[in-house]
């Protein structure tokens, strides 16, 4: 295969593959916040992380031992780690913790703000340079999650923002991300995360309480850890076999899948706000993800380009 600037030439078929592959991870995304919704109507939040927790650990767990991690634990005791699995706990807390109370359309539009949200993260705490053409990109997306949230308005719901908040600590977590060293391998920080996200559960249920639990809970909550599997798999095997400008954008399907389960589970039909809203932040943040593609190639040819 013919190399160009280090990086493989895709063809049509890699592309074609790259998208059902992320489609198919938003899929497992959206599956897993709708089998976690569902079992919310008869389980607390503390319980339903635990349980939940459990069966994704079990599966990192035996995706580690074979990879080898257990042999390197020394390697994740970084404080990028433990700041990216703080985020995590408090994003995982918060966001739930609005969906099982708003249509799940609603809940995952708001999130379609995270790659705004991170782009502003970048520039305030990473000191990376965002020109004007972004930030009014970011400002636009902002004004589209106002549409879904709509404070003052009669379609208000607090619980918007206490989803806007698991954004801005997912934002946290992927900052945090970024500044973990290469060698740290995946999976055992996955791991670390997860523990870090299934004690807090258990902490949630000394205060709650644990209830009775039936199988069919325990089946649908261990489905919904498989789901989480797919789309963390997948979104790897996209982001490797496609072009990344290709690609990305159709991480912004999980949207479609959200309105369509809406609706066919909970007969949820999202209003003339939310549509446009949510149209109004997919095309923000794509615009942000092809713009920070064509600096990052000028950069590559060392071709200054104007101000952004």
């Amino acid at each position: 295969m013919l190399l160009a600037f280090g990086v493989p030439r895709l063809d049509h078929q890699d592309n074609t593959r790259a998208i059902l592959a992320m489609m198919l991870s938003m899929a497992g995304f959206i599956l897993n916040d709708a089998l976690v919704k569902i079992v919310s109507e008869g389980l607390p939040l503390g319980q339903i992380i635990f349980i939940r927790g459990l069966f994704a650990i079990l599966l990192i767990g035996v995706a580690c031992q074979i990879t080898g991690v257990f042999k390197t634990l020394k390697v994740l005791h970084h404080p990028q780690v433990y700041l990216r699995a703080f985020a995590e706990v408090m994003a995982t807390v918060c966001y739930l913790s609005a969906l099982f109370r708003m249509p799940i359309a609603n809940a995952t539009a708001i999130l379609q703000a995270l790659p705004l949200v991170v782009t502003a993260g970048a520039a305030i705490f990473l000191k990376v340079h965002v020109g004007w053409r972004r930030w009014t990109a970011i400002g636009v997306g902002f004004s589209g999650v106002l549409l879904i949230v709509r404070p003052g308005l009669e379609g208000f719901n607090a619980w918007s923002l206490l989803a806007l908040a698991g954004v801005g600590f997912m934002a946290l977590r992927d900052i945090a991300t970024r500044r973990i060293p290469q060698e740290t391998p995946t999976f055992g920080v996955a791991l670390m995360t997860l523990f870090g996200v299934t004690l807090v559960g258990g902490g949630l249920i000394a205060l709650d309480g644990w209830q009775p639990i039936a199988p069919r809970p325990v089946a649908m909550l261990a489905l919904a850890a498989v789901f989480l599997l797919v789309g963390y798999v997948f979104i790897i095997i996209a982001m490797r076999r496609g072009e990344i400008a290709v690609v990305a954008p159709f991480r912004y399907s999980i949207v479609i899948w959200a309105i369509v389960l809406g609706v066919l589970v909970w007969g949820e039909f999202p209003d003339s706000f939310t549509l446009v809203g949510t149209f109004i932040i997919v095309v923000s943040g794509v615009y942000t993800f092809f713009r920070e593609q064509r600096l990052a190639k000028a950069r590559a040819r060392d071709a200054p380009v104007g101000s952004e």
